[in-house]
């Protein structure tokens, strides 16, 4: 399930917490934008980049002790090359770096449990994989994804072209258009209004009150299902 679906179904688990640990107060407009398009049951998907990590993990569930050949990037700030247990799946890895930020591309076999392990011990690396499970394939843009102005109403929503997914998982594709499961067209973006920080409290260190602090606010999902507009609005705290 994706974050925007869980938030507006009333959860706020960690993953979804993550999603937002970088926002500060403020009003965040067009972000988790997506394109979908359902065929005969044949969904096509196309979002920007906050859908990446769950997306992968998504498949790499699927995959479980399978293998499947996975290109693409590991994103992260952390020297993965460094840590013995991944020396094998990075040992081959070539590394671009830029500001601090590693780059790992890999072109390689992996079981989904050796992705959904890597993702949870580096939850803010970026995992920018792209691979395929029986009929569901996923392609998403080998590089850092850019962290974005924070828009202003009646910008324009940017093109959803970071990540591509197509699957007959009707229970994954229509989770993105959770008002009407059998759309035949359907767009959207959210702006994510944050009035308030949480702070946990009894926490001294400036960094991690910042990082585990959770975002209170609303987030306002606008669009179209099949030509017909949408729009509503939730609030959360995560």
């Amino acid at each position: 399930m994706n974050f925007i679906k869980e938030i507006f179904n009333g959860n706020t688990s960690e993953l979804v917490h993550l999603q937002f640990q970088k926002f500060s107060r403020g009003e965040f407009r067009n972000r988790a934008c997506f394109k979908a398009k359902n065929s005969s049951g044949k969904y096509t998907i196309h979002t920007t980049a906050e859908f990446g990590n769950e997306l992968v993990r998504m498949l790499a569930e699927k995959l479980g002790d399978e293998k499947t050949k996975v290109t693409g990037g590991i994103i992260s700030t952390v020297n993965l090359k460094e840590i013995p247990k991944y020396h094998n799946i990075l040992e081959n890895a070539k590394v671009k770096q830029f500001q601090g930020v590693k780059n790992y591309q890999i072109d390689r076999e992996l079981k989904g449990k050796e992705i959904i392990d890597m993702i949870d011990a580096f939850p803010k690396a970026f995992f920018a994989l792209s691979f395929s499970v029986g009929e569901d394939s996923l392609k998403i843009k080998p590089k850092a994804p850019k962290s974005g102005k924070p828009g202003k109403v009646g910008d324009e929503m940017p093109k959803p072209d970071f990540c591509k997914l197509v699957t007959k998982d009707k229970k994954l594709g229509a989770s993105f258009v959770f008002e009407n499961p059998d759309f035949k067209e359907a767009e959207f973006s959210h702006d994510f209004i944050i009035n308030d920080l949480v702070l946990p409290k009894g926490e001294k260190d400036f960094a991690k009150m910042r990082e585990m602090a959770k975002r209170k606010g609303k987030i306002i999902r606008k669009g179209k299902i099949d030509g017909k507009e949408i729009k509503t609005e939730k609030d959360f705290e995560a």
